[in-house]
């Protein structure tokens, strides 16, 4: 039996420790958004849950590869002069995981510019609370899906791949529930990086219907829809905030009279 205490496997291990954790900052910027719109007792039980959840799901997913398996095969077949495409269970969940993004995003950028709602009067308490885990979890549904058929792939024919990606997962959860209250709370004291994330939320969203046609082989009008390569995503995110920080530390800097 060989040793689970090997160079190849630990090097994995800490690979893809590493890439859970970069999936998993979207998550963690949606779960701060939605928990900020609650009281502050109900933020870090929101958080908490709601990262509970997506290492659950994770593990249900991985347990069930099964499943996760039968979800890449084909279920509906279009054909017509317009669009071909070969729609599988794993598209229809990021298609539709891109639709509610998509829409949370929209309504949420809207109700920051146009209505500026007193979030004193937002409705607070058990309902709120609820409806923010159920919106956390409908999306990390879709996150984990991604992140785990990511882990597949990279773990592919690496012994005690299984055990492997099951500790990577409990691992960067872990690690995404340390910094994700302090992410949260420098989030929501300021606004325009409030504004800045649901952009970003707006771009996985579109990437994510992107990548469901990808996935069905979709061809529309005679052209194939390609995948948007994650590396250009996290580029534009990490150069944005780079960018932010700049204009918050100007902005801060005393002015000269």
């Amino acid at each position: 039996m060989e040793s689970f205490f090997t160079t190849e496997i630990i090097s994995a291990l800490l690979t893809l420790t590493f890439l859970e954790i970069v999936l998993g900052i979207d998550n963690i910027l949606f779960v701060s958004i939605i928990a900020g719109k609650l009281s502050t007792k109900d933020q870090k039980r929101a958080t908490g849950i709601g990262l509970a959840m997506a290492m659950i799901l994770r593990l249900i997913l991985l347990l069930g590869i099964s499943v996760l398996m039968s979800l890449q095969s084909t279920w509906i077949i279009l054909d017509n002069r317009f669009i071909h495409a070969d729609i599988s269970g794993q598209s229809i969940i990021l298609f539709l995981g891109g639709l509610f993004l998509l829409y949370k995003s929209t309504k949420e950028i809207y109700e920051k510019v146009e209505l500026k709602v007193d979030e004193k009067n937002q409705p607070q308490g058990q309902s709120s609370l609820t409806k923010a885990i159920v919106q956390i979890t409908l999306i990390n549904l879709v996150f984990s899906l991604d992140s785990i058929l990511t882990a597949m792939g990279m773990s592919n024919g690496l012994p005690y791949a299984g055990m492997v990606m099951g500790i990577a997962i409990v691992i960067s959860i872990l690690i995404m529930m340390l910094f994700a209250h302090p992410v949260g709370n420098f989030v929501n004291q300021h606004p325009s990086l409030q504004v800045l994330g649901l952009s970003f939320l707006l771009l996985i969203g579109f990437m994510l219907l992107a990548e469901a046609a990808h996935l069905s082989h979709a061809e529309i009008l005679g052209q194939t829809v390609g995948s948007i390569p994650k590396g250009y995503l996290y580029f534009a995110i990490a150069f944005s905030l780079g960018v932010e920080f700049i204009n918050m530390k100007v902005w801060r800097k005393p002015k000269q009279s």
